[in-house]
């Protein structure tokens, strides 16, 4: 039972190195994405370190140590610097084309219902949630957000993998309450309004 709930999980999560580095199963990995980000948010948010110096330093510093790498190799007859072909296959530009295609059409749909169609229950729905992340970033800048968003990354998943029953019916509870709640709204309010607003004017 509990290794076809982590195949699951697993699976869920894309079943790759990524998948292995979020459930800590690559704990080589998870350490230094972890220590990584750590380091990366704490020179940028408290240090106060400029990023685009940080990264034309590192640019700097890698494009030196190749090109003195190169040249003392071919004087002492050693190999070069084992680098990988420096090219984007057109195969990784068309998938992630396509995911951006699908993406953008989402919200294409979205934004047409609610401009074209008058959707005005979606227009609410939209509208309430863009708020909430708006409040949400009004205590964070967005790298701080980033690093969060990464350390949750990191929590969450081996917490459900772990205690994925518990879990499972704290969030059915969770569930069912924001359904009902929705349902009162529904009942109260949305209901009243039409779910199209009909912009056609009467020729007379």
């Amino acid at each position: 039972m509990g290794e076809s709930r982590d195949s699951f999980v697993h699976h869920a999560l894309g079943g790759g190195a990524v998948a292995d580095v979020l459930l800590w199963r690559s704990w080589h990995g998870s350490v230094t994405v972890l220590l990584g980000s750590s380091a990366f948010w704490f020179l940028f948010e408290r240090a106060g370190y400029n990023i685009l110096s940080f990264v034309s330093n590192v640019l700097l510093l890698l494009v030196v140590i190749l090109f003195f790498w190169a040249k003392s190799a071919s004087l002492l007859n050693r190999p070069l610097p084992p680098l990988p072909d420096m090219e984007i296959s057109e195969e990784s530009i068309a998938n992630a084309g396509e995911v951006m295609r699908v993406w953008v059409n989402q919200v294409l749909a979205i934004a047409h219902d609610i401009a074209i169609g008058g959707n005005v229950r979606l227009f609410v729905q939209v509208a309430f949630g863009l708020s909430a992340i708006s409040y949400v970033g009004s205590f964070f800048n967005f790298l701080t957000l980033i690093y969060l968003g990464i350390l949750f990354s990191l929590a969450i998943p081996p917490l459900y993998e772990k205690y994925q029953d518990q879990i499972d019916d704290k969030l059915i509870l969770a569930h069912n309450f924001i359904l009902s709640q929705y349902r009162k709204i529904d009942d109260t309010i949305l209901k009243k309004i039409p779910m199209h607003l009909n912009k056609e004017k009467k020729i007379q």
